[in-house]
C-alpha cells in the first residue's frame, strides 16, 4: 500500500517509553489534552507552544524519562514536517498564484455570470469548492467573502443563502480534502493510500456539502436575516490588473494535482503489479510531491505568465506564499509531535485495547475522539492530527480503502461545532457582520451538519466497501 510515509528521522522505540497501567495512561491523555486546551483558550498560547508544553505533561504523568518523552517528541516533530512540510509549502505557493493572479476572480465571475436565481446558492458551493482544492480555509474565506458580499447586494440575496454554501464549500475541503494540512498528517500517520483517501474523500463531501450548503442556508436564512455589511467589501485582487488568466486555463491548473493523484491510484487498483513501467510512471507522476510540484510550475506560466507578471513579480508572490504558513507548519509538526508521543507511551495500544473490549467501531472511535478535542481545542488541524496518532493503531490490519476510511471519519469528527474558541468562528462573525448568537446559529450549526453528515457517510461507505 502506497503512502505519504517517510522515513523516522530517529527510530520509534520497539518497546514503550513508559509501563504505566491503562488508568495512568488514561489520566496522562486527558492531562495532556487539558494543558493544551487551557493554554490555548485561558492564556491564548501560540498553539505551537501548548502542543509542546502539553506534550511534555503528557510523558511526566505517564512516568516516562523526560528525555525519552523529548525524543519522542522531536521524532515525531522531524517525521511530521518530512512528510507534508513540502506539500503544505506547495499548496500555499499554487493558492497565491491563483488568488494574485485573478485565475480565482476569473473563476467566480464566469460561474456567476451563467448562474442566477434559484442556481446560486449551487454556484456558490462549486466556486467555494474549487477554489477551496488548493487554499487554506483562512485564505479561501478572504477571497470569497468579496464575492458572497457583492452578490447577495447586487442580486437582493439573503447573505445567508449566499454565504453558507460558499463556507460549506470551503469547510468541507479544509477537513476532508488533501492537500490541506489536516488530511495529509492524518494520511500520513494512519499509513492511508493519499489516492484512495482523495477519491473516498470526494465521494464523502458531495452529499455533505450539499446538505450543509444550499439545503441548510434555506433555514439559515430564515433564522438570521441580515444585509451584507457595506464596510466588509474590499477590492478585489484583479482589479488592478490589465489581464487576468482565461477560465478553462485556471480550472486546468488547480485540478492537475487532483487528477494526476487519482489517475495513479487509479492505475494501482487497475494493473496492480510493481514492477509494471506504467503504474511505475504514474507512482511517479501521481505522488503528492510531483502533482503538487507540477501544479505550481505550470501554473507559473498558466496564472503568472497569464497576468503579465514578469519574473521578479512571480518570485515575490512565491516568496509571500511561504510566509504565513511558518504557523501551520510549526504546528502541524508540534502535533506530529504530540502524536508520536502518545503512540510511544503506549497510549495507542490502549486505545486498540479499550476500542476491543468495547466493541466500538473503530470508525465511530475515532470520530468521537476527533470531535471531543476540537470542542475542547477550537482547531480541526490540531483534532486531525491528535485523533490520528490515538487512533493509528486501530489502521494496522485494515483494507486499504478502510484505513482511508478512518482518515475521513477523523477529517469529519474535526468540524463539528465550531464555536469561541476557533479562529475562524470569529472570522465569520466579523466578515458577516453577525452577533455570537447568530454566528452560532449559522456558521456553527453548518459546521455540526458537515461532522455528522460526512461521519454518517463514512460509516455507511465501510459497509458496502
Amino acid at each position: 500500500m502506497t503512502s505519504l510515509s517517510v522515513e523516522m528521522l530517529a527510530a520509534e522505540p520497539v518497546e514503550p517509553i513508559t509501563s504505566a497501567g491503562h488508568a495512568q495512561l488514561g489520566i496522562a491523555v486527558l492531562a495532556g489534552i487539558a494543558v493544551i486546551v487551557l493554554l490555548i483558550t485561558k492564556f491564548k498560547l501560540h498553539a505551537f507552544l501548548a502542543l509542546t508544553i502539553g506534550t511534555l505533561a503528557l510523558g511526566a504523568i505517564a512516568g516516562a524519562p523526560l528525555d525519552k518523552a523529548i525524543e519522542s517528541f522531536s521524532a515525531g516533530l522531524g517525521s511530521t514536517v518530512a512528510g507534508v512540510g513540502v506539500l503544505i509549502a506547495l499548496g500555499a505557493i499554487l493558492g497565491k498564484l491563483l488568488a494574485d493572479s485573478g485565475g480565482a476572480d476569473q473563476i467566480v465571475d464566469t460561474i456567476l455570470a451563467k448562474a442566477g436565481g434559484r442556481s446560486m446558492p449551487w454556484a456558490m458551493v462549486l466556486i467555494a469548492s474549487v477554489i477551496g482544492l488548493p487554499l487554506f480555509f483562512e485564505v479561501g474565506i478572504v477571497l470569497l467573502i468579496p464575492v458572497v458580499l457583492m452578490v447577495a447586494k447586487r442580486g437582493n440575496y439573503s447573505l445567508m443563502r449566499i454565504g453558507i454554501p460558499a463556507l460549506a464549500g470551503l469547510s468541507v475541503m479544509h477537513g476532508l480534502i488533501p492537500p490541506h494540512p489536516g488530511p495529509l498528517v492524518a494520511i500520513d500517520t494512519v499509513k492511508a493510500d493519499l489516492g484512495v483517501t482523495l477519491a473516498l474523500g470526494l465521494l464523502v463531501a458531495i452529499p455533505t456539502v450539499v446538505i450543509a450548503g444550499p439545503m441548510f442556508s434555506k433555514y439559515a436564512a430564515r433564522w438570521v436575516d441580515v444585509p451584507a455589511p457595506e464596510k466588509m467589501i474590499p477590492q478585489r485582487t484583479s482589479d488592478d490588473l490589465e489581464k487576468r488568466p482565461g477560465f478553462g486555463v485556471t480550472i486546468a491548473t488547480v485540478l492537475l494535482p487532483v487528477v494526476l493523484m487519482l489517475a495513479k491510484a487509479l492505475v494501482d487498483i487497475v494493473i496492480d503489479d510493481p514492477e509494471n513501467t506504467v503504474q511505475r510512471v504514474f507512482d511517479v507522476v501521481g505522488s503528492p510531491l510531483i502533482a503538487l510540484l507540477a501544479a505550481v510550475l505550470v501554473g507559473i506560466f498558466t496564472l503568472g505568465r497569464a497576468a503579465g507578471f514578469t519574473k521578479d513579480r512571480i518570485s515575490t508572490t512565491v516568496e509571500k506564499s511561504l510566509g504565513p504558513i511558518a504557523g501551520i507548519l510549526l504546528i502541524v509538526g508540534a502535533g506530529g509531535g504530540f502524536k508520536q508521543t502518545l503512540i510511544d507511551s503506549g497510549v495507542g495500544q490502549m486505545i486498540l485495547d479499550i476500542s476491543e473490549d468495547w466493541s466500538i467501531p473503530a470508525l465511530l472511535l475515532a470520530w468521537l475522539i476527533a470531535v471531543a478535542i476540537r470542542l475542547a481545542t477550537g482547531s480541526a488541524t490540531v483534532a486531525t492530527i491528535s485523533a490520528a496518532g490515538l487512533v493509528a493503531p486501530l489502521a494496522a490490519d485494515m483494507s486499504t480503502a478502510h484505513a482511508s476510511l478512518l482518515v475521513l471519519a477523523i477529517g469529519a469528527g474535526s468540524l463539528f461545532f465550531s464555536h469561541v474558541n476557533d479562529a475562524g468562528f470569529w472570522l465569520v462573525k466579523e466578515y458577516f457582520g453577525l452577533d455570537v448568537g447568530q454566528t452560532i446559529k449559522t456558521w456553527s450549526v453548518m459546521e455540526t451538519i458537515i461532522s455528522v453528515v460526512a461521519g454518517g457517510v463514512v460509516l455507511l461507505l465501510s459497509l458496502v466497501i
